[in-house]
């Protein structure tokens, strides 16, 4: 299958592009390079450097591909940024997503699967499941509830199959690719900058959440987990034209714990400083993945937490400064 992957240089972008390769697809990757690396780029795709704000040369590509299929990772995703520069998000993720699945349809692709997110649930001290209230706390969760809502209405007026997978925190890394965002803002990352020297301490924002331990908690899912959903959703859109599904262990960790954990893997002590709560953060997110489970057969291979950051301290270990070294 020929498969346009947006945002193929980025950390989840590019593990999909090479893991469709390895399957045997064609790929071609577009990316501004704006947050991604060019080093990061599956040897065997088409890359194409140009952002997706760019109308002529993305219809241009469309025109020449003759793509079977979408999947779109390019986006603005860090929560607390939309809260402060939500126009930034409206554009980068709303209008662009938008321009691409309009001309995606022009070009006559069929399938298009969307790299959604948790943030479009209201937090819920239950685990969540896709029939789960929706309600985003900020203003990134609720640009990627409008793109699948978009894609709804071009699947009924249109007939594009489309999946949208709701993510709960991808973490961890393949021996060649990791996590590395200038700046980083991801936890787990954050965490292992400590030991590698590159901070004194890690921020804990808010420790009076609602929570046992009063730090925030999250649903953690390895990035190669992460990526075989994907595969497989691509090969149910054949015959589906609509799915949904979360992707996570189902299991929630706290911020605290998932620093206990760190030193735990790293042998380092990691001190930790207690900040104020940042605007957008939900108390509690945790998914059901049971639907994609029992639909699809996906079953996580490494759900363990300490199996998630002992990979990425593999590779951040030997790449202390991302791709740069």
């Amino acid at each position: 299958m020929k498969i346009l992957v947006t945002g193929g240089a980025g950390y989840i972008g590019s593990a999909a592009a090479q893991m469709l390769l390895n399957a045997g697809h064609q790929v071609t990757v577009i990316d501004s390079l704006s947050s991604g690396h060019i080093e990061a780029v599956p040897g065997g795709a088409h890359f194409v450097h140009a952002d997706l704000a760019d109308r002529s040369t993305v219809e241009r590509v469309l025109s020449e591909g003759s793509f079977e299929a979408i999947m779109h990772f390019a986006a603005s995703i860090e929560a607390g940024e939309s809260m402060r520069d939500p126009g930034k998000f409206f554009q980068n993720n709303l209008c662009n997503s938008l321009q691409l699945i309009e001309l995606g349809v022009r070009h006559g692709v069929r399938r298009f699967v969307l790299s959604s997110t948790a943030a479009v649930y209201d937090s819920s001290d239950e685990p969540l499941t896709e029939d789960s209230k929706l309600g985003p706390n900020n203003v990134y969760g609720h640009t990627k509830l409008m793109i699948e809502q978009a894609l709804e209405w071009y699947r009924r007026i249109h007939g594009l199959h489309f999946a949208a997978l709701r993510y709960f925190n991808a973490a961890g890394a393949l021996p060649d690719r990791g996590e590395a965002h200038q700046p980083e803002t991801h936890l787990i990352p954050l965490v292992l900058q400590v030991p590698l020297g590159l901070r004194p301490s890690v921020a804990i924002y808010g420790s009076d959440y609602p929570t046992p331990d009063g730090t925030c908690i999250r649903d953690y899912i390895h990035i190669e987990d992460l990526v075989s959903a994907h595969l497989l959703v691509l090969d149910a859109l054949e015959e589906k034209d609509r799915l949904i599904y979360n992707l996570g262990n189902g299991a929630g960790y706290s911020v605290l714990e998932v620093i206990e954990t760190a030193r735990k893997v790293t042998g380092h002590p990691i001190p930790a400083e207690e900040k104020p709560r940042r605007p957008g953060d939900a108390p509690r997110l945790v998914a059901s993945s049971a639907r994609i489970r029992e639909e699809l057969g996906w079953v996580p291979q490494k759900p363990d937490l300490a199996e998630i950051i002992r990979s990425a301290w593999e590779w951040h270990s030997t790449h202390p400064n991302g791709y740069a070294s």
